[in-house]
Protein backbone atom coordinates (compact mmCIF):
# COMPACT_ATOMS: atom_id res chain seq x y z
CA UNK A 1 0.00 0.00 0.00
CA UNK A 2 1.50 3.23 -1.01
CA UNK A 3 0.65 6.54 1.46
CA UNK A 4 0.88 9.86 -0.27
CA UNK A 5 1.14 12.80 1.68
CA UNK A 6 -2.46 14.13 0.44
CA UNK A 7 -4.04 11.35 2.58
CA UNK A 8 -5.09 12.19 6.13
CA UNK A 9 -6.00 16.07 4.34
CA UNK A 10 -9.15 17.45 3.75
CA UNK A 11 -9.79 18.97 0.78
CA UNK A 12 -12.41 22.32 1.22
CA UNK A 13 -15.57 21.28 -0.37
CA UNK A 14 -16.60 24.05 -2.88
CA UNK A 15 -20.16 23.63 -1.97
CA UNK A 16 -19.51 24.96 1.68
CA UNK A 17 -17.46 26.91 0.83
CA UNK A 18 -20.05 28.99 -0.93
CA UNK A 19 -22.23 28.61 1.52
CA UNK A 20 -20.31 30.13 4.16
CA UNK A 21 -19.64 32.86 1.71
CA UNK A 22 -23.25 33.38 1.38
CA UNK A 23 -23.52 33.47 5.29
CA UNK A 24 -21.35 36.17 5.45
CA UNK A 25 -22.67 38.54 2.57
CA UNK A 26 -25.98 37.78 3.81
CA UNK A 27 -24.98 39.89 6.77
CA UNK A 28 -25.29 43.15 7.50
CA UNK A 29 -21.66 45.41 7.66
CA UNK A 30 -21.18 46.65 11.09
CA UNK A 31 -20.77 50.11 11.40
CA UNK A 32 -17.34 51.22 14.11
CA UNK A 33 -18.46 52.04 17.41
CA UNK A 34 -19.97 56.00 17.33
CA UNK A 35 -16.88 57.69 18.87
CA UNK A 36 -14.87 56.21 16.20
CA UNK A 37 -17.20 57.62 13.13
CA UNK A 38 -16.57 60.67 14.77
CA UNK A 39 -12.58 60.67 15.05
CA UNK A 40 -12.82 59.73 11.51
CA UNK A 41 -14.79 62.55 10.55
CA UNK A 42 -12.09 65.04 12.51
CA UNK A 43 -9.30 63.19 11.56
CA UNK A 44 -10.52 63.89 7.69
CA UNK A 45 -11.32 67.77 8.77
CA UNK A 46 -14.94 67.06 7.60
CA UNK A 47 -17.77 68.83 9.33
CA UNK A 48 -21.30 66.75 10.16
CA UNK A 49 -22.81 68.92 7.60
CA UNK A 50 -20.27 67.88 4.77
CA UNK A 51 -20.67 64.11 6.07
CA UNK A 52 -24.87 64.69 5.66
CA UNK A 53 -24.67 66.56 2.46
CA UNK A 54 -22.33 63.26 1.19
CA UNK A 55 -24.90 60.48 2.66
CA UNK A 56 -28.09 62.64 1.61
CA UNK A 57 -29.44 63.20 5.70
CA UNK A 58 -29.66 66.15 7.85
CA UNK A 59 -26.66 67.21 9.89
CA UNK A 60 -29.00 66.25 12.75
CA UNK A 61 -28.98 62.58 11.70
CA UNK A 62 -25.09 62.64 11.49
CA UNK A 63 -24.77 63.93 15.14
CA UNK A 64 -27.53 61.31 16.12
CA UNK A 65 -25.43 58.59 14.98
CA UNK A 66 -22.07 59.79 16.37
CA UNK A 67 -23.62 59.94 19.90
CA UNK A 68 -24.84 56.30 19.56
CA UNK A 69 -28.69 57.90 19.90
CA UNK A 70 -29.72 56.13 16.24
CA UNK A 71 -27.79 54.28 13.72
CA UNK A 72 -28.12 54.89 10.10
CA UNK A 73 -31.16 53.10 7.84
CA UNK A 74 -30.99 52.22 3.91
CA UNK A 75 -29.84 53.32 1.95
CA UNK A 76 -27.51 56.11 4.05
CA UNK A 77 -26.45 53.35 6.13
CA UNK A 78 -24.70 51.78 2.94
CA UNK A 79 -23.05 55.22 1.78
CA UNK A 80 -21.74 55.89 5.45
CA UNK A 81 -20.09 52.39 5.51
CA UNK A 82 -18.57 53.50 2.62
CA UNK A 83 -17.14 56.74 3.56
CA UNK A 84 -16.06 55.40 6.91
CA UNK A 85 -14.25 52.56 4.83
CA UNK A 86 -12.85 54.76 2.75
CA UNK A 87 -11.93 57.39 6.42
CA UNK A 88 -10.46 53.90 7.94
CA UNK A 89 -7.82 53.44 5.24
CA UNK A 90 -6.63 57.04 5.12
CA UNK A 91 -6.97 57.46 8.79
CA UNK A 92 -6.15 53.97 10.55
CA UNK A 93 -5.05 55.54 13.59
CA UNK A 94 -8.24 57.19 13.66
CA UNK A 95 -10.27 53.70 13.23
CA UNK A 96 -8.67 52.15 16.50
CA UNK A 97 -11.23 51.90 18.88
CA UNK A 98 -9.83 53.59 22.75
CA UNK A 99 -8.93 51.40 25.15
CA UNK A 100 -11.72 51.59 28.11
CA UNK A 101 -14.26 53.35 25.62
CA UNK A 102 -17.73 51.39 25.52
CA UNK A 103 -18.44 48.67 22.76
CA UNK A 104 -21.68 48.22 21.45
CA UNK A 105 -21.65 45.11 23.17
CA UNK A 106 -20.69 46.85 26.80
CA UNK A 107 -22.88 49.37 26.41
CA UNK A 108 -26.17 46.94 26.42
CA UNK A 109 -29.25 47.26 24.32
CA UNK A 110 -29.86 46.37 20.56
CA UNK A 111 -28.28 49.47 18.90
Amino acid sequence: MVTTIMEGLTMPDPDRSQQVDALLNGLPEVLPPPHVCAKLRLAAGLTQQDVADAVGVKRVAVTRWELGQTSPRRPHRENYLRLLKGLAERFPEAAKADEGMPTPASEGGSG
